[in-house]
């Protein structure tokens, strides 16, 4: 029986894990200092929503962002690695009106408790630098730098057309609709005008744009996400004279190509000349009401049937003289470019489809390369290349130069100018809430709209608040709102909007270089230490909202004085989700609690005896029924287990799908590699790792294995390769538990000893970033003082890699048919003599004829033969 069969020396995680965990803690070891003696690294996970419970999304995500920090604090660098929240928002809000509470109360009950949660899984944080933006002086601060940028112009107010979501009661920013819904509630978006509190995000269209191009470490999904959504254009803006009025119709379009196809325009619901129709017509009155109920985003407008009415005036072609119809169209935004559009049904699929539905002539003037397209036929717009037709004297250009020519047509003759247009739009940063960081402007009759002075700082929210109220609970809370105006000590107005919790997020990063710090919003030579970050680590999902918005707000900064660096992440990482099979009712669908029973050799709804469905690889969610409580499953296996499940089942850029065998496969090995050390241990106390390679015993075999892990392993790491990093180390195990059993240690023997130590020191050494309560223990049973934590990743010893021999694949004809043990330097010629030769090669030869013979060097060799 080995040493480690002994139930004393069985691996019991829940012991190993508590005491390492109390150890990292009360020693405050990876508290990070400034040292501009040490190459600095910092580490961020996008911080949590502290909804009160973690996920299976929380244990992979702060575990990637874990493993990253902990390898390069081994390689030598300064590490910083916080852990935060993101604490303001209305399902808060809303908990709190549920259960008759104070949103903060309910806030941080659920940070004790994930802050506890995230503590077992054994994450790697400086604690000390723990934040909530709700935090009284998060929220100073920020308010503090909103007037910053407000006394640079970057903060303005105006009445504008608002996605409202009706369930929240609140105002979203078009990057917050997905798929015309609440990107919260899930309720369908309307449309309202309000008073607003807009950033000034499009002063940096440009360099928003530009600097993706230093961001080669990005994914270049998120890349193209951000630059489709600045949406830089180039077109051509032009009036319209309308027949009878002295108004003209401004448009702009980036295909004047297709001038010669429009067939009619199309007006917002929100045009001047839409309300001058509808002041005439109740019918039209009432459409123009009923888009109001439509958000404002581009994606919610696509999927709207395409509706419309004819106003009754008309539009002159600039170039034919052609008198075309005006409509109302509720897919046009008054708030992107003119609110007018020049509609080209052949060529754009929103005008094809309108056209269709209102009888409106369709002209082609695009055709394809090699194809004719016929008026009768067309079924879809053609919105791709081609040579212009039906258009004057513009025929027979390409599209891309009957742009230019267009254009230049245009300015020739005084029609219109060529203008860069932009899709991204000013964020609006209001929301109609209590529990957000309160926007810090008075309201005043005498003197408009004037900033709280920065000694009265910050502006706290009430915490006697009636949430039950509709609306905006702080409009309803006299002793918030009435105040005195700070330059004429008037009656006056607190502003009751609260700021986008976006705001929030766009600079926490920097916050957390400075946690401490009461002077001011930033430290500036603290942020400059440690700012860009090195690795940032979120969802996909946040392509466009937050990390466009914080890298805005950092260039915002940057231009104040508060940071040196352009770009807040320098290297990106978007993990996939993590997804589970799920059960549930043919009838009562993903809602219903599913219980099974078996009926007839199949599985029914044992409510209703409806079939269950399996839903395969879905997103874990708690609709679905399909969630795993990942305490439930560290008290059953522990943090180590559920971390190697995590990094083994898929590399961290692909969706995760959840194994309950594969979650007992990295239990089994933590089990084998405990094993496999203790029995080290017993043999090597007193021997120290090997430091050259002996060769007898089949010792250097050994060694050169060791050797190529680390070299493996660390390469893995460099590019998130987990599962690779782990797959390799696993059959490094594997090769020192086989050869513990099939040598017997002879006493006296140091070399061979040596090179088992080194063997597992390095196993334990590698595995220390993926797995770090198991190694640490097993660091201290091997001996070694200093913990892990304070260690060096191994080194290579180049010597080591050079083999004496090498393994040769045979096959013949594409299939594994033998393998050849043979000197490293063999010739391309000796290694084929060789494969022929082979017994057993020779026997899967026999009657047939080798056609020809493909060696790769040192890897294998194919014989083809027929």
């Amino acid at each position: 029986m080995s040493a480690s069969d002994s139930q004393e020396f069985r691996y019991n995680p829940q012991a190993v894990e508590a005491k390492w965990q109390q150890i990292w803690e009360k020693e405050k070891t990876f508290r990070a200092v400034e040292d501009r003696q040490r190459e600095k690294f910092y580490c961020l996970v996008m911080f949590p929503y502290p909804s009160g419970r973690i996920h299976m999304g929380h244990v992979r995500n702060y575990t990637i962002g874990d493993v990253i920090a902990r390898h390069q604090r081994m390689l030598g660098k300064n590490v910083l690695n916080p852990m935060g929240w993101d604490a303001f928002g209305m399902p808060a809000e809303n908990a709190a009106r549920k259960q008759n509470s104070a949103p903060s109360r309910w806030t941080y009950a659920n940070i004790d408790a994930m802050r506890q949660e995230l503590k077992t899984m054994g994450l790697a944080y400086d604690w000390d630098r723990e934040l909530a933006t709700s935090d009284a002086d998060y929220a100073h601060w920020e308010q503090a730098l909103f007037l910053k940028l407000f006394d640079r112009g970057l903060v303005y107010r105006k009445k504008s057309l608002v996605n409202w979501d009706p369930v929240d009661q609140t105002v979203l920013a078009n990057e917050q609709v997905i798929d015309g819904r609440g990107w919260r509630s899930g309720a369908l978006v309307e449309r309202r005008e309000l008073s607003q509190w807009f950033l000034r995000i499009t002063a940096y269209a440009d360099e928003l744009l530009d600097g993706l191009e230093t961001l080669p470490e990005w994914p270049a999904t998120v890349r193209t996400m951000q630059a489709n959504w600045i949406g830089r254009s180039h077109g051509l803006e032009f009036s319209f004279d309308l027949e009878g009025l002295p108004e003209k119709l401004p448009v702009y379009t980036t295909r004047p190509d297709t001038i010669m196809g429009v067939t009619f325009c199309s007006i917002a619901a929100e045009h001047p000349l839409a309300r001058r129709v509808a002041d005439q017509n109740p019918e039209i009155a009432a459409f123009i009401q009923e888009c109001m109920k439509s958000g404002t985003s581009e994606e919610s407008l696509e999927r709207l049937e395409k509706k419309g009415f004819d106003t009754g005036f008309k539009a002159i072609h600039p170039l034919t003289g052609e008198k075309i119809p005006v409509f109302i169209a509720n897919f046009v935004l008054m708030s992107y470019g003119t609110g007018a559009v020049m509609a080209v049904p052949a060529h754009d699929q929103r005008d094809f489809e309108f056209a269709q539905v209102h009888g409106l002539p369709i002209r082609i003037v695009i055709q394809p390369p090699g194809q004719t397209l016929d008026v009768a036929t067309l079924r879809e717009a053609w919105t791709g290349p081609g040579i212009m037709v039906n258009s004057q004297l513009f025929d027979g250009l390409d599209h891309e130069t009957g742009k230019m020519r267009v254009m230049d047509e245009f300015v020739r003759r005084g029609l219109g100018r060529r203008r860069t247009h932009y899709r991204l739009r000013d964020w609006g940063i209001s929301r109609q809430r209590y529990w957000g960081n309160p926007i810090p402007m008075i309201h005043c009759e005498c003197c408009g709209v004037v900033p709280v002075p920065e000694a009265d700082l910050p502006v706290s929210l009430p915490e006697q608040v009636d949430l039950h109220v509709q609306g905006n609970p702080l409009d309803h809370l006299t002793t918030f709102t009435d105040v005195f105006c700070p330059q004429c000590h008037g009656p006056a107005r607190r502003e009751t909007d609260t700021m986008d919790t976006f705001m929030e997020s766009s600079w926490y990063y920097l916050r957390y270089c400075c946690r401490d710090f009461q002077e001011g919003p930033l430290d500036v030579d603290r942020v400059n230490y440690w700012m860009p970050v090195d690795q940032y680590i979120g969802g996909i999902e946040h392509a466009v909202l937050h990390l466009l918005y914080a890298r805005f707000f950092h260039k915002a900064l940057r231009d104040e004085g508060l940071v040196a660096s352009d770009e807040p992440f320098r290297r990106l990482l978007t993990q996939g989700m993590v997804r589970k099979d799920t059960l549930f009712c043919s009838e009562h669908g993903w809602r219903y609690p599913v219980e099974v029973a078996e009926e007839g050799g199949k599985l029914v709804c044992s409510a209703c005896r409806q079939p269950i469905v399996v839903g395969r690889n879905e997103k874990m969610s708690k609709s679905k029924n399909n969630v795993v409580d990942p305490a439930e499953l560290i008290r059953g296996y522990g943090a180590d287990t559920a971390r190697l499940f995590m990094l083994f089942a898929a590399p961290p850029q692909q969706d995760l799908e959840w194994s309950d065998t594969g979650v007992d496969g990295a239990w089994r090995f933590l089990n084998r590699l405990w094993r496999m050390v203790r029995d080290v241990a017993v043999l090597v106390p007193g021997i120290a790792p090997a430091q050259t390679t002996p060769d007898e015993l089949g010792l250097k075999e050994l060694r050169t294995k060791t050797h190529e892990t680390i070299d493996k392993v660390g390469r893995d790491l460099e590019r998130f390769g987990f599962n690779t990093a782990i797959a390799a180390v696993m059959e490094l195990v594997n090769v020192g538990t086989r050869w513990l059993s099939e040598n017997q240690m002879p006493e006296g023997h140091p070399q061979a000893l040596a090179v088992l130590r080194e063997l597992a020191e390095t196993a334990v050494l590698l595995l220390h970033p993926l797995v770090p309560h198991i190694t640490e223990e097993l660091w201290q049973i091997l001996g070694q003082g200093k913990p892990l934590a304070f260690q060096s990743w191994p080194k290579v010893d180049l010597q080591a890699l050079v083999r004496g021999e090498i393994t040769i694949i045979v096959q013949v004809n594409g299939k594994l048919r033998a393998k050849l043990t043979v000197p490293a330097d063999i010739s391309q010629a000796d290694l084929e003599a060789l494969a022929h030769h082979d017994a057993t090669i020779l026997g899967n030869l026999q009657g047939k004829t080798v056609i020809k013979t493909i060696v790769v060097p040192g890897r294998l060799v194919n014989i083809v033969a027929k």
